[in-house]
């Protein structure tokens, strides 16, 4: 596979033909950006939140809980019922609750936790020289893929694609002579549309699959699922999903993009030394910067491979769902602390602990659009989970597939359509299926198929749409991320760029599903049968 089109003498994509299917992006970014700042959209979809749920309060809208009884967040009367914020409980919830909305949104104490060590690395210099690395020691023509791929198997250590890959990405084109956020685009597809694709048991596997047992003893109470249920599936879809992303950042995104403007951006992202050959002292850093990741990397196999490893499960000894996961940002601050001051000790950017703390700063002092983008976008996703109207669509979502009484293989594509929409709401992939695999998964047992298909089937759904839908908890950080390359870029541009992956990835992966379960009659996993026999 090639990164470029051949006749193209400088590395780079020609600008694309206006062709119809380019002319439909133009029309969604034109669309999408008429929309106002993303800040200003988050607080008017909180305040219409909050003004419909006063209307669907008011008009009793409810539906049936699918979750057993006695499951957490089922209420007594066994029933999903809308609840309005626009009364004196809801206004009183609102102004109590908008500190904690922000400051307990997911991501934020990763991204600020993370950006501490990563500003330390970047103030240090290790950034540029390992980006100047790889862009002289690596042919051009694979970066792309190179980049699509570390974001697919960057879900296993939890949010490292977000926080690293995504904007190194954007720094590895500019250094390139190429359009930025068509590294951002690559990248994001790996780590957000590829979400449930690698080469390595991750940490969402034994969640989703905890959910579906549970879901699967609805109907047979001795059913037992694994974590690697899907494990056969998801290692190819690796390769799939790095050729499909590939050839979309190629052959579309990039040449819409067309030549890059570097007078939209930061002045202070941009790095005129980018294609400079590296120093001696600076090979000197990079290789001392290296042993500091052997070191950090020694120091996590400690804690986590031996039996005694004080980051297993202090109770069951599991590795998958152990602290050393569940505080992964940690890792991150502190591998790109160790290696970003082993390097800057070389180099002589890092003399003493005034330096590391300045980095620091630095490092957060970059997030100021991107915190106040999470402050209203958090209330806005917080308003949304007390209203209960995703629960209530997505519920609704599954009784419509459910009636429409489908029995054959067929019925999977409109099971991961439901997914995927649902997906747009409700961004969270175990509280999605929290709610609806007490639904899908009886209601597909029934008709004959097995509790590891429907899991497989459910995490294509719920992968290939989260790069499009602002309720992502990372796509506020990714906008801000764009803005420092392009401060025209909007909410409308972001979703134009990513929406090719989303089709293509739901084209090609629903394909390789069918083909891999229905025509080859391969097994998703270890020990996964196709066929519920009841």
């Amino acid at each position: 596979m090639t990164d470029t089109p051949p006749a193209t003498p400088n590395g780079t994509p020609p600008v694309a033909k206006r062709n119809l299917f380019t002319r439909f992006l133009d029309g969604v970014e034109w669309l999408g950006n008429c929309l106002p700042h993303p800040v200003t959209l988050f607080f008017l979809l909180a305040v219409g939140i909050v003004l419909l749920s006063g209307l669907f309060g008011w008009m009793g809208v409810a539906v049936e809980d699918p979750r057993p009884v006695g499951a957490s967040g089922r209420s007594e009367d066994g029933m999903i019922t809308a609840i309005s914020l626009l009364n004196g409980d809801g206004l009183r919830r609102i102004f109590t609750g908008l500190v904690s909305n922000f400051t307990g949104f997911a991501p934020l104490g990763v991204v600020l936790t993370a950006m501490l060590g990563i500003g330390v690395a970047e103030r240090s210099g290790l950034l540029s020289a390992a980006v100047r690395a790889l862009v002289l020691s690596a042919s051009p023509r694979v970066v792309t893929v190179a980049i699509v791929f570390a974001g697919v198997i960057s879900n296993t250590a939890s949010e490292v694609g977000y926080v690293v890959l995504i904007p190194l990405a954007g720094a590895v084109y500019y250094s390139l002579g190429r359009h930025p956020l068509a590294g951002m685009a690559a990248a994001f597809a790996g780590v957000s549309g590829g979400y449930s694709a690698n080469l390595l048991i991750g940490t969402i596997d034994p969640l989703l699959a905890g959910i579906t047992e549970e879901a699967a003893r609805l109907i047979d109470p001795s059913y037992q699922v694994t974590a690697t249920a899907s494990y056969y599936f998801m290692f190819v879809s690796t390769f799939l999903v790095t050729i499909i992303g590939s050839l979309v950042s190629i052959f579309i995104v990039e040449p819409k993009l067309g030549p890059y403007d570097p007078s939209r951006a930061d002045p202070a992202v941009l790095n005129e030394d980018g294609a400079a050959p590296l120093s001696g002292k600076e090979r000197k850093g990079l290789w001392m910067a290296g042993l500091g990741v052997l070191a950090v990397l020694g120091l996590m196999a400690l804690t986590l491979l031996p039996e005694w490893g004080v980051l297993r499960d202090p109770e069951t000894g599991d590795q998958m769902r152990s602290p050393f996961f569940s505080g992964f940002a940690v890792w991150i601050l502190l591998f790109f602390l160790v290696v970003g001051f082993a390097y800057g000790r070389v180099v002589g950017t890092v003399r003493n602990d005034r330096d590391i703390i300045d980095g620091m700063a630095s490092g957060l002092s970059t997030l100021g659009l991107y915190l106040v983008i999470v402050f209203f976008a958090a209330q806005f996703v917080a308003f949304f989970n007390w209203t209960n109207l995703g629960a209530i669509t997505a519920v609704n979502g599954a009784i419509f597939l459910q009636n429409t009484g489908m029995t054959g293989p067929a019925v999977f594509i409109g099971f991961i359509a439901i997914c995927a929409f649902v997906n747009l709401m409700v961004g969270s992939a175990s509280a999605q299926w929290a709610l609806t695999a007490p639904i899908f998964v009886p209601m597909l047992m029934l008709i004959g198929y097995s509790p590891e298909v429907i899991q497989t089937a459910y995490r294509i759904g719920d992968s290939t749409t989260n790069i499009i839908t602002p309720m992502m908890s990372y796509f506020g950080l990714i906008l801000a991320w764009a803005t420092r390359y392009d401060k025209n870029v909007g909410i409308g541009t972001m979703i134009a760029m990513m929406l090719p992956y989303s089709i293509f990835f739901t084209i090609a992966w629903t394909v390789l599903f069918f083909l891999w379960v229905f025509g080859l009659g391969l097994p998703v996993g270890p020990g996964s049968p196709t066929y519920y026999g009841g």
